[in-house]
């Protein structure tokens, strides 16, 4: 457990630490939430803070804005690690603030990447929460939805914080070099371009974009009056290349690999490569790609081009045998071909529709008239009897019932007019009639 560690000021910190704000004035971003007027400033610049939690990306500011409360706030604050606090460690915090309680006096607690605490962890702060022991804050860059336990979810006020805008990111920039907490004591020779190609860079992420600014400063020029010039050079050998926010097993891989589908699904080629590329280029395996490649083609295309699912699949073995960086392109010609193909979800609702009638029907059994009979007995029991072979027709048509009873007349699949699926429609009307007539 660390109760001060957060706030210390020591010698020689990361420029980010250095400059993190001191009070709302300072706080660059955000306006949503700490705008005039707006709910989460009043509630601090009133010390009336409830239990909430901050779910933002990396560097916008969760950290900083549990510091500015933990700097306005007459009450006892505390700093827990989710890394390093045990259900020991917890609960010998609550029984204090438990007993601060029945002194009249609050406790607030914040939590740093709450979503590392598990359901244990969680569940031993619900029932102080509950009471009223303590104000719980908690930091995440995971949805609340799945890594905060529903009981002190719901016991919490969520705020959404959003990435930093590449303006808000150049004023920060701006303040570092000359704030004397950053390097405000030196004379520091940099564009208004570079800082704002420093911006762009760390994508949203205040912490990125100071430590970057640090490294280019610490690298550039400094001629014999001590004053430091940063080059076109030492900015392109720092920023070579852009760490893209893309965590595998976090909600970003989810919203990217839904953008890709839907970009696919609204017939957008250009939004489907961005996607692509967003992902490959930020280390995403190229068979998890394919593999949802694979399945978009019979979801969302299926006999509307029966083809779509033979590319998904080509695509899913170029990127087996060759691998990245190579088979981007593959990937690439299939996810283009996929928006550009003609739509349909016939076949995907189909399987939905029949899919619940066979969970509801999981008794139901085989007609007997289709049934195999491969032994004397089953035969006496009238399995497969009356059962006509198609081929033997010349229309290669039956009216024999293959559904259960209950199901009988049942239809599932509703071809579109979309590509080739309004063939399969033709073909599909053309058999329901005949079997009307017969």
């Amino acid at each position: 457990m660390e109760q001060k560690s957060l706030f210390e000021n020591e010698v020689n910190q990361p420029l980010a630490s250095r400059l993190r704000p001191q009070n709302l004035d300072e706080f660059v971003g955000q306006a949503h939430l700490i705008g005039d007027g707006k709910i989460l400033r009043r509630l601090i610049e009133s010390d009336n803070i409830t239990s909430l939690i901050f779910w933002g990306p990396p560097g916008v500011g969760k950290t900083t804005l549990a510091s500015i409360i933990a700097n306005k706030t007459h009450s006892t604050f505390i700093n827990f690690s989710a890394v390093t606090s045990g259900i020991k460690e917890i609960k010998e915090v609550m029984t204090q603030a438990e007993q601060a309680r029945k002194m009249g006096e609050k406790t607030i607690v914040f939590v740093d990447e709450i979503h590392r605490f598990n359901k244990a962890q969680q569940d031993a702060f619900l029932p102080f929460v509950e009471k009223g022991s303590i104000i719980l804050i908690g930091a995440t860059t995971e949805n609340p939805s799945f890594e905060v336990n529903g009981a002190l979810l719901s016991r919490c006020k969520v705020f959404v914080l959003q990435g930093l805008k590449t303006e808000d990111l150049v004023l920060l920039l701006k303040r570092a070099i000359t704030d004397k907490r950053g390097f405000g004591d030196q004379k520091i020779n940099i564009e208004d371009e570079h800082l704002e190609i420093i911006a762009k860079f760390a994508n949203g992420d205040a912490r990125n974009a100071l430590s970057t600014l640090e490294m280019v400063i610490l690298n550039g020029n400094v001629n014999e009056n001590g004053e430091i010039t940063v080059t076109n050079e030492t900015l392109e050998q720092c920023i070579s290349k852009k760490s893209l926010l893309y965590d595998k097993n976090g909600e970003e891989h989810y919203n990217i690999i839904s953008a890709l589908h839907k970009s696919m699904r609204n017939s957008d080629p250009d939004a489907a490569v961005y996607w692509l590329a967003r992902m490959l280029e930020a280390g995403e395996d190229p068979l998890y790609v394919a593999r949802r490649v694979i399945r978009f083609a019979s979801e969302d295309i299926g006999l509307a081009d029966p083809r779509a699912l033979e590319l998904a699949v080509a695509a899913y073995n170029a990127c087996h045998y060759i691998g990245m960086p190579e088979c981007s392109v593959n990937l690439a010609q299939a996810v283009v071909y996929m928006s550009l193909a003609p739509k349909s979800n016939a076949v995907y609702l189909a399987y939905g529709t029949a899919k619940q009638d066979a969970i509801k029907e999981l008794a139901e059994p085989v007609p007997l008239v289709i049934r195999n009979a491969p032994t004397k007995l089953m035969r006496e029991l009238d399995y497969g009897k009356g059962y006509q072979y198609a081929h033997d027709t010349e229309a290669k048509l039956t009216n024999m019932q293959c559904l259960p009873d209950s199901l009988a007349g049942k239809e599932y699949y509703s071809p579109t007019e979309q590509g080739l699926e309004a063939k399969y429609k033709a073909k599909l009307e053309q058999i329901k009639e005949w079997k009307r007539t017969h």
